[in-house]
Formats: C-alpha cells, structure tokens, sequence
C-alpha cells in the first residue's frame, strides 16, 4: 500500500499514548510516518478499555472514555484506521466476555463489534487493521483484576475474541500476542524492549511498527 500523504489514524490506550517511551517520535504510529511519508493521528488515552465498565469508580476519565466514546473525535478523513486495544479490559474491565452473537457495549465482545461498525460507517472507504494485545506480566492471572473484580477470562482470551471479530469483518490482524517477538516473562526480552512488564520502550515500538509496516507493505 502506498501510505505517502496518506491519513492514517490510531485508536488505542497507553502504548498508543506513548506511555513508556523516551519521546512521542519513538511511538510506533510515528515511526510508521517517518518510515511512509503518511500523515499519523495518535488517539490513545492511558488505561482506556474497549468496553464500558457496568461498575463505577475505577477512574472517571478513563470510564467515560473507552474506545466507542473516542471515534467521532477522530479525523474523518482517515484512509487507514488502526485499533490497538484490549489489554487494559483485561486488567481492570468488569465487563463479561459475551459472545460472538453480542451486539451491544454490555459485553466485551459486543462492545467490539459496535466498535467495527462505528468504524465501517464512519469509514467505510478506510482501510481498517486491528493489532491485539501484547504479552504481558500477570497475563493468565486470574480470578480477580486490578479493580478486585473476577475477571472475564484470561489475557488470551481477549485476544481469541478479537481475533474472532477481525475474522468477521474480514479486517486484517496485526497479531503482536502471537509474532511480536515481544514477551516480557523472559528476562532479556524484559530488560531490552519492555521493563515494566507491560509497556514497550523505544526499542519495543519499533518492534511494534516492524509488524505493522509488515501488513500495510502487503496491502
């Protein structure tokens, strides 16, 4: 895909916000711009969730701001769309996983879908990739998450869901869970791309942008 003054768009939460790295420049969306010539919007917001938490109090700004919230702020003229979310429903979300017949914000796979559709009619001449969830420390910690509250499943399961929406709307997947090269329960990886055991550092989003520029060379 020829990406050169195209508008490509970044929805996402800490990692996209650039938690974790030494400048904005070192955010894999901007390295994707220095590497293309492409005009990159980043709209990541720290802690944000794909769904809505059912139980209130865990943060008012990061509540009232999960993904769905955020799209009409986007640019509008988007040629390309990334989602880059999931791991933050896994680590204090309280919405049950659902199921793939869901349709509503109730659950965490029927958040996702209302997400896929706010995108495909706000966007429906965009190009739309999904990247999901990185490894992370406390990954198959269960039952109860950073809010105290059971969780749904797993970090892998979140990720097998959204891997089963993308499937669904027959969006790409930029699968960083499964072919990052990123997993921060192996002390070197830890020490060189992610020391907090869940945030990339420079040398991590690079990573990160490696595999995105991977698909959109193939698109």
């Amino acid at each position: 895909m020829e990406l050169k003054e195209k508008k490509i768009v970044f929805l996402g939460d800490s990692i996209t916000e650039g938690v974790g790295v030494s400048s904005i420049d070192h955010v894999y969306w901007n390295l994707v711009g220095q590497r293309t010539g492409a005009q990159v919007y980043g709209y990541g917001i720290g802690g944000t969730r794909i769904a809505p938490n059912h139980l209130a109090g865990y943060d008012d700004y990061i509540d009232a701001n999960w993904f769905g919230t955020r799209v009409e702020q986007m640019d509008p003229e988007a040629d390309v769309v990334v989602v880059f979310g999931g791991t933050n429903d896994f680590g204090h979300g309280d919405a049950p996983m659902g199921t793939m017949k869901d349709r509503t914000n109730d659950t965490f796979y029927g958040a996702y879908h209302m997400l896929m559709q706010q995108l495909i009619e706000r966007y429906p001449h965009a190009q739309l990739i999904v990247m999901t969830p990185l490894h992370r420390i406390g990954e198959e910690m269960m039952p109860f998450n950073e809010a105290g509250v059971r969780r749904a499943g797993v970090l892998k399961d979140y990720v097998d869901a959204i891997r089963d929406i993308a499937e669904f709307y027959s969006v790409p997947v930029v699968d960083l869970f499964a072919q990052s090269g990123l997993q921060p329960r192996v002390k070197i990886l830890r020490e060189l791309y992610m020391p907090d055991g869940l945030h990339p550092n420079d040398a991590g989003h690079r990573k990160i942008a490696d595999r995105l520029m991977a698909l959109l060379d193939r698109l």
